[in-house]
């Protein structure tokens, strides 16, 4: 097992490696930042010390604060969610309606639950909305029928991708299930918006072009679920490029 750090100039990476006996470790590293760690039968006493310096990976999210040299809006953020009617998308909009001065809902994305799409479409009143099963536009189009405000609707894949690039939306919230999720982000990312990503696919499947392409148009893509945004809030604190690595355990 090792514990990999990263901390410019001098030192760039520790690991402590495995040992039978017990010892602690406490260093204070440039910047002041400090590692101490009582070591017991996982961690040894034996460390070793590199100097290589690390380069930062493209779109690195940095810090969760607003960079006042990006983006700018007038009132609520302006976001588009894709997958909204999942575990992601409901708990996204749980959030605005609880912080309505801080974030407007200006397109919705979803797969086939017309039913919780409906109730939505009337909370929060998207310019844009999407059904990814085409079979189900119909149905969407009646259940809104007595909105006075009718939002337009895109069927299909392509309504998915134009919920991804609305014009308005400054952030994306990416959490439709499996490789579907693909297409949207490398929209959302060429159309500049900034990524909430809940789609390990994405990155999984289309790392090596989706990170550049994110430095590229100069995007962040921000870890928004499960363990990817657990590390992220970890990190919050350390200076950018300060981490060169990640082992996580796996069954």
């Amino acid at each position: 097992m090792a514990l990999n750090l990263v901390s410019p100039p001098e030192i760039h990476s520790i690991s402590f490696l495995g040992s039978t006996k017990s010892s602690s470790f406490s260093k204070l590293f440039p910047g002041g930042f400090v590692l101490k760690k009582d070591c017991g039968t996982t961690f040894g006493r034996k460390v070793q010390c590199s100097a290589q310096a690390p380069q930062p990976p493209p779109a690195w999210p940095g810090r969760a604060f607003p960079d006042p040299g990006h983006k700018t809006w007038d009132g609520p953020k302006p976001i588009s969610i894709v997958g909204s009617t999942g575990s992601i998308g409901t708990q996204t909009l749980d959030i605005v309606a609880e912080n309505p001065d801080k974030f407007r809902v200006v397109a919705l994305a979803a797969g086939s639950n017309v039913t919780l799409l409906v109730d939505q479409v009337k909370t929060f009143k998207p310019q844009l909305v999407a059904v990814r099963n085409e079979s189900l536009v119909n149905e969407l189009k009646e259940a809104l029928a007595d909105m006075e405000q009718k939002p337009e609707i895109i069927p299909g894949e392509s309504g998915v991708i134009e919920v991804a690039r609305h014009p308005d939306a400054v952030s994306v919230v990416t959490g439709i299930v499996g490789c579907a999720g693909l297409k949207p982000t490398v929209a959302a990312i060429e159309a500049g918006k900034d990524i909430a990503l809940a789609n390990k696919e994405t990155l999984i499947a289309g790392g090596p072009f989706v990170l550049p392409l994110a430095h590229k148009h100069k995007v962040k893509i921000l870890p928004a679920d499960s363990e990817h945004s657990a590390i992220f809030q970890c990190i919050q604190g350390l200076p950018e490029g300060a981490l060169r690595r990640i082992i996580l355990t796996a069954s």
